[in-house]
């Protein structure tokens, strides 16, 4: 979902919000509220409905995302997604499409623990060891930085995320296909097939 929200923010011009990223900026910085985050995240488990709901109304007041956003990795529950809702509404604004990337469970072991990001800040590209591996083995294409694993993305961690992500979001299905929003795309072939299936909805 990280790839294609990159490709999205190209095409459309629009950012990509992802709760990912502002919870792991705040472990680097050593906050408060990044502590915290930390013992959920490396325990493979949600971070409290509080805090990511908090950072996102934040994000979502910022000039850039006045025209529009996407949200990555938010909501994650049924009580996120009615809470954004309401801080939507009181903004005049709303979730115009639900994309849901189906992919089997064996397959996302295997793509996420095979997971490289750069770690240069500035540029963040990801890179697969099986499916897109970079020129150079460790050394970013884009900006010559360096490549590492993310700390959750071993084995153990990713099947407890599965787990949770289980027992926590597919409710989430429900409630928006309830609202008629939610459009379903199998998560297989290229990242490009799954792009021009992405924009045929989306228009």
């Amino acid at each position: 979902k990280g790839t294609q929200a990159k490709l999205l923010i190209e095409k459309y011009k629009i950012p990509q919000i992802s709760t990912g990223d502002i919870l792991r900026a705040a472990v680097k910085e050593g906050t408060e509220m990044g502590k915290k985050a930390k013992e959920y995240m490396d325990a493979g488990k949600l971070v409290p409905d509080e805090v990511v709901i908090g950072i996102i109304e934040d994000r979502l007041k910022q000039p850039d995302a006045q025209k529009g956003f996407i949200l990555d990795g938010f909501p994650r529950t049924v009580p996120q997604a009615e809470a954004l809702d309401q801080t939507l509404a009181r903004m005049g604004s709303k979730i115009d499409h639900v994309l849901s990337i189906e992919v089997d469970e064996e397959e996302l072991v295997t793509r996420l623990t095979g997971r490289r990001t750069c770690k240069n800040p500035a540029c963040g590209q990801m890179f697969h060891i099986k499916f897109n591996p970079p020129q150079k083995e460790g050394i970013c294409d884009k900006c010559g930085g360096e490549l590492y694993q993310r700390d959750d993305d071993n084995e153990p961690t990713v099947r407890s995320r599965l787990a949770t992500y289980n027992q926590a979001t597919k409710p989430l299905i429900d409630y928006y296909q309830k609202k008629g929003l939610l459009k379903s795309i199998k998560g297989v072939g290229s990242i490009e097939d799954i792009f021009n299936q992405i924009v045929a909805i989306l228009g």
